[in-house]
Order: C-alpha cells, then structure tokens, then sequence
C-alpha cells in the first residue's frame, strides 16, 4: 500500500531530518513508529499527507507517486487519510457532534448525511449522551475518542496517529488504541508514531525506528526500543 523510495527531508538551511528512507507498509498492516523527540517521526507522518514534502525520493499510495499531486490531487488524498493527535485540535465553539460531522461536511456530504454519521460513530464509541457537550466539557479519554470519531467519519484508508497516548493515564490510553485496532479490523491501514514504549510494548505487531532521521527495522522489538529510546 505505501512505499518510502529513498526519501530525504532537509529543512533550511541544512538540517536534516529524514536520511535515504525506504519503508513498505502492506494493506490492513497495523505499524509502530517509535524514536526520541526530534527523530523525524511526525515529519515522516506529514509527508504522507502531503502536509510536507521531500527533498528527495518518492512516496508510493497503492502505486501513485503522491509526490507528484497538485492541489486537486493533494485534496483528494487527504480525503482518505485520517489524523489522530495527541492535542485533539477539536473546536471549543461546537459541539461534539458538530466537530465530527463537520469532518464529513467539508468532503461533501450533506450536513443531515454527516449529522446521522456522527451520531452513529459516537453511539458505538459509548459517546451518544454527550453528543450535545461541548470539549471543554469531556474528559481526556473523551475528547480522544471524539478525534477518533472525527477522524475516521469518512472511513479513511488510512489512519496516522501522531503520539495519541502522550497525554493519557494508562487506561484511556489502552481505551485510545483499543479504538483505533477497531479501525484497523474495519480495513484500514494504521501507523502511529509514539515514545509511549509501555503502549508499544503491549500492542506491536511490527515496529520500526527512527534515530536522527535514520529508519531502522531490527527483528525482535526489544532491539528496535533499544535504539529509540
């Protein structure tokens, strides 16, 4: 499904923060992007949605250089990706149904559509009886499962998920990933990029590292958390 051909990234004037990545995630693939602060974890994720750019290399979306898209193309793209951070970035000013629904609005779909969307979405994540809140009133969990609910209203092929733990005890956290594994069985594709090692610890399936812009995948996630860490 993605593929990483020997991708660069420098910033000016000359740090660089992604050296010579070759990566495959295969279809359904649920993948651990782990490293330290400043490894290059959440410029990789903004590469795949096109929120950046490489300096070098392409990146391969089931065989289209997304490198190549313009504007229409890079909107489109975005249309199929979901994005979960670890600050839920939901709008104080609406409601929690109006923050999903608005997902699904700005794609198209009518506004009654979204709105029947995004109630379903949060009555199977236990949301239904605060639909009318607004986000200063849910707890921490809750506003990380109304991200979740904004982010895959349009059932994204893709989910990436940049540190969604950082912030949560540990129960809201295995809440959090216990969510976004449900994507996963739904079909999607999911690479969360974290340094909460307890999380990955309990969850990987495959693990990859990032140290200083290089990418390294070692078999046995005992020797990847050695070099992330």
């Amino acid at each position: 499904m993605i593929q990483f051909l020997h991708v660069w990234k420098t910033y000016p004037p000359n740090y660089r923060a992604l050296t010579d990545i070759n990566l495959e995630v295969a279809n359904g693939e649920l993948v651990f992007l782990v490293g330290a602060s400043g490894a290059g974890k959440s410029t990789l994720l903004k590469l795949l949605f096109r929120e950046e750019e490489p300096s070098e290399g392409q990146i391969l979306l089931h065989g289209k250089n997304i490198t190549r898209l313009n504007r229409h193309g890079v909107a489109q793209l975005r249309r199929s990706i979901g994005l979960v951070f670890q600050e839920c970035k939901l709008l104080a000013s609406l409601t929690v149904l109006e923050n999903v629904a608005l997902a699904a609005e700005v794609v198209g779909v009518s506004k009654r559509e979204s709105r029947i969307k995004a109630y379903q979405l949060l009555r199977e994540l236990g949301l239904k009886d605060r639909h009318d809140a607004t986000p200063l009133a849910l707890s921490a969990g809750e506003r990380q499962r109304v991200a979740i609910a904004r982010a895959v209203i349009n059932n994204p092929i893709l989910v990436l998920a940049d540190e969604p733990t950082g912030n949560l005890d540990a129960d809201v956290a295995d809440e959090t990933m216990r969510l976004l594994l449900r994507m996963r069985e739904r079909g999607a594709t999911i690479i969360i990029a974290t340094h909460d090692f307890d999380i990955v610890d309990r969850y990987a399936s495959r693990v990859v590292s990032l140290h200083r812009g290089v990418l390294t995948e070692k078999p046995g996630w005992q020797l990847a958390r050695g070099s992330g860490r």
